[in-house]
């Protein structure tokens, strides 16, 4: 089993530092399988080439079986593989034992260099890969990767034979070295889609360490998730839902990407049980252990010098950018501050970003947030370590579950309500009774509502073909139902707060054209006690279209378990008499 990494970045020699391996030396290091041998084929300024040879014993591996009651009884499969020679699980070990320390991102040495991106070329002669040519491009080229991926013949003297699962593998790519290791440590046995020892919940973590800042965004992130995870449903799910957490995926989109792969090789009957060293399914097996402790993020153990140089001074810092959310979740804060709302609802919290913000600040006392999403709240829970914070500061947030298009007792006397980009998700002939429900039943003192602004998707589209953002008619999330332009928005915010007696204010978010405005508008709505009465009026035919209200309780220790109405001093006022009774017991429409 073979593997090559090279630059061409000069002095190509600083690839000694980053791998914490001397040019000159050939080393050897002792696996549970084999041995691993480190060395330079070659090492000038101009170039340097770093080769990591793994010897497996297969007689090794063969005594390390124990097959299951469920394994097939393939006893030759046991000495007869390709274990010892193609690249697989086997391999990613090894990386992780002998360049961990370079898969952390570290260099004591020269420290300037980790972070810096370097022309990169990675060979690997024979690698498995169960999806053939076109599954090591799907993995590879969203990460930056120039991909050749050649098959390898059955049998080159018999072509009539076909193409074997095995590729010659070359990368080419510039990145920083431990970003490339680290998607290797994942991506060759989720290419293999096996392991060579049993999966145990950590693997999870594992996959986390080495996906990050890559995995979140990679397109066939729940197929890599799936096979580097044997396909073992519960621990899928648990990386899918902590790597939504990232990338703001949408909790409800996770149980659609738990699925069934097909087998489609035959010999994947061998899997992880027969001839590859599998352990027992009662625990991690030993190499399973080494892994973990010399994987990704595990502490240094000892390494060979590596040549010593004067270290360069790093880079300077390219100026932060700030992202659009954070725009907005700025302006909402400012809405907030300059309302004096102490008493703060959430509407649509999703994972709880707003909330985690709005619990910095100690004006905001109480704070409530509200999804229709049940797994939403439980990413938002343990997102904002609830079960961790002091009794104090969890007393004054609550989690819980409802729909925005009901109303509900719950929401009733809070200073402000923020819906953050969540117009958008319903469809608009709901809107009616989303306004019934905020503005009319729950009648905040604020309501902030921010929405995109279509206009300005067109900065978004590309300039050429290939290019990267949004094609020309595309909305900027695939469960966006509708949205509008400027001249809508404020039509919408007009009638909506003439119709419940509240005042709006219009705001720009996030970067503005001169043209097509700002990407993200918000309306901030005020009520206006003295048109309350007109506006009661107004709304109470309105009601008999709003279903009553339909929310239950999350389980989990910090979400609501219970549906009282909240309690309020300075109440808003009552809804009409007309409107849809409830159940003072329950909360439930009666």
């Amino acid at each position: 089993m073979f593997l090559t990494i090279a630059t061409t970045r000069q002095p190509a020699t600083d690839l000694g530092f980053l791998l914490h391996k001397h040019p000159e030396k050939a080393q050897r290091f002792s696996t549970t399988f084999g041995d691993a041998h480190v060395f330079y084929p070659d090492a000038d300024d101009e170039r340097c080439t770093a080769a990591l040879l793994l010897d497996v014993d297969p007689i090794t591996l063969t005594r390390g079986v124990k097959r299951g009651k469920s394994s097939p009884d393939l006893a030759l499969a046991q000495y007869v593989n390709d274990r010892p020679y193609a690249a697989s699980s086997l391999l990613a070990v090894a990386l992780g034992t002998v360049f961990r320390t370079a898969m952390q991102g570290r260099c004591d040495a020269r420290p300037e260099l980790p972070g810096q991106a370097m022309p990169l070329e990675i060979e690997v002669p024979a690698l498995s890969a169960r999806g053939g040519e076109d599954m090591v491009r799907r993995l590879f080229e969203p990460l930056g990767w120039q991909v050749s991926a050649d098959p390898i013949p059955l049998d080159p003297r018999f072509p009539s034979w076909g193409e074997s699962r095995y590729v010659k593998l070359a990368l080419a790519g510039t990145m920083p070295l431990a970003d490339a290791l680290r998607q290797l440590y994942v991506l060759l046995p989720v290419l293999d889609n096996a392991k060579h020892y049993w999966v145990a919940p950590d693997e999870v973590d594992k996959l986390l360490r080495a996906g990050e800042g890559w995995l979140a965004g990679h397109p066939d992130r729940d197929l890599i998730a799936s096979r580097y995870l044997s396909r073992r449903h519960t621990l899928t799910r648990s990386a899918l839902e902590r790597l939504a957490e990232i990338d703001e995926t949408a909790p409800e989109e996770i149980d659609n990407a738990v699925a069934d792969e097909p087998d489609t090789d035959a010999d994947d009957a061998l899997g992880t049980d027969v001839g590859v060293g599998a352990e027992p399914r009662a625990g991690v097996g030993a190499e399973a252990g080494a892994e973990a402790r010399v994987g990704v993020g595990a502490p240094e153990a000892g390494a060979e010098a590596t040549p010593s140089q004067a270290p360069a001074q790093p880079d300077v810092d390219a100026p932060r950018v700030v992202s659009l959310a954070m725009h907005r979740r700025d302006a909402i804060l400012e809405a907030l501050r300059a309302a004096g709302a102490e008493r703060v609802l959430d509407l649509g919290c999703g994972d709880g970003k707003l909330i985690g913000a709005l619990l910095k600040e100690p004006r905001f006392r109480e704070i409530v947030g509200v999804d229709v999403s049940t797994r939403a709240l439980t990413i938002a829970e343990r997102k904002l370590k609830l079960a961790r914070m002091s009794e104090r500061q969890r007393e004054r947030v609550r989690l819980i579950q409802g729909a925005l298009t009901y109303t509900d007792k719950r929401l009733v006397g809070y200073d402000a309500a923020v819906l953050c980009e969540v117009i958008e998700h319903l469809d608009e002939p709901r809107l009616p009774a989303l306004e019934y429900a905020v503005f009319g039943s729950a009648r905040p003192a604020t309501v902030v509502v921010t929405t995109p602004n279509v206009e300005y998707n067109v900065r978004y589209a590309p300039e050429e073909p290939g290019g990267e953002g949004l094609a020309a008619g595309a909305m900027r999330h695939g469960d966006h139902r509708f949205e509008w332009d400027r001249a809508t928005f404020h039509a919408w915010a007009e009638n909506a707060a003439a119709k419940y007696g509240y005042a709006a204010r219009l705001e720009p978010v996030g970067d503005v054209d001169p043209e097509v405005g700002p990407s993200t508008q918000m309306a901030v709505f005020s009520r206006s006690e003295s048109t309350v009465a007109g506006a009661r009026t107004t709304v109470a035919g309105d009601h008999n279209a709003i279903a009553g209200d339909r929310t239950e309780a999350v389980a989990g220790d910090h979400v609501e378990r219970s549906q009282t109405p909240a309690a309020s001093a300075s109440a808003a006022p009552e809804v009409p008499d007309t409107a849809t009774p409830h159940d003072d017991r329950t909360g439930a429409t009666a």
